[in-house]
């Protein structure tokens, strides 16, 4: 875990485009995981035990921590006993932007406190259809120490958002030049819809683009809905022993 230190001095920013941040709310269920090979997400919590992200953060081979800041705000590093990621994700097919399981769920050691109710998108899904995006990713594109904190976003569907794949931008600038958006390090992030009321965990942040679908980040972020994933993260959770939350 040593190639985590510059992560690990006190925390900063995260999403572009001048998100703020949020320590209540839902900011309250979300978490930062570290590996060992160098990277970090973000995760969150569903049960007092289980951490749900994306497969793509989580791939074997590799040791995993969730970074927890104690009341002197100094970093301590907790232990993951079990991984798991969707059986039917594809790495390739992440990377080039096209819809597949980037679903994952880790089991901490250590229970925690406030977690999110996970749900669907409510339907049908259409353009304009509001979500909250929630991250500790960069607000610097390649400075890592730009992360570290949780803020979170209000963004909303473009194009033709499905079961399979929402993508969304800041509506100040639909995309076409640098707004809110996910970045490094928000891979795994929450997605929320508004459902009664009451924020619902509906989503995880795959990817994100910069402007105009370039290379970086502010333009699209690309969303893995629940809707075809939440049985496989109730049964994976029952297996395990893990009471998920309740809305």
């Amino acid at each position: 875990m040593a190639g985590l230190a510059p992560l690990l001095v006190a925390p900063a920013y995260a999403i572009v485009g001048g998100a703020a941040p949020s320590t209540e709310g839902v900011g309250r269920s979300v978490v930062t995981i570290v590996g060992s090979r160098g990277n970090f997400c973000t995760g969150t919590l569903i049960a007092p035990d289980l951490v749900l992200s994306v497969a793509h953060c989580v791939q074997p081979g590799a040791i995993y921590k969730i970074v927890e800041y104690g009341a002197d705000h100094q970093p301590q590093l907790k232990d993951v006993k079990k991984v798991a990621t969707h059986p039917g994700f594809n790495m390739q097919t992440m990377l080039a932007h096209r819809a597949t399981a980037d679903v994952s769920l880790l089991q901490l050691d250590t229970p925690k406190k406030n977690p999110s109710p996970i749900g669907a998108p409510t339907t049908p899904l259409t353009a304009g259809n509001r979500f909250t995006i929630a991250g500790v990713g960069v607000t610097i594109r390649g400075d890592g120490k730009s992360g570290g904190t949780v803020r979170t976003a209000d963004l909303v569907a473009t194009g033709q958002p499905g079961t399979l794949q929402i993508r969304l931008v800041d509506p100040a600038g639909q995309g076409a030049r640098a707004g809110l958006g996910a970045c490094t390090g928000d891979s795994g992030g929450p997605v929320f819809e508004d459902q009664q009321s009451k924020p619902v965990l509906v989503g995880v942040v795959s990817w994100s683009t910069g402007p105009n679908g370039a290379g970086g980040c502010g333009g699209l972020t690309g969303v893995t809905p629940l809707t075809l994933y939440r049985d496989w993260i109730v049964k994976t959770a029952q297996q395990w022993g893990s009471t998920l939350a309740t809305p």
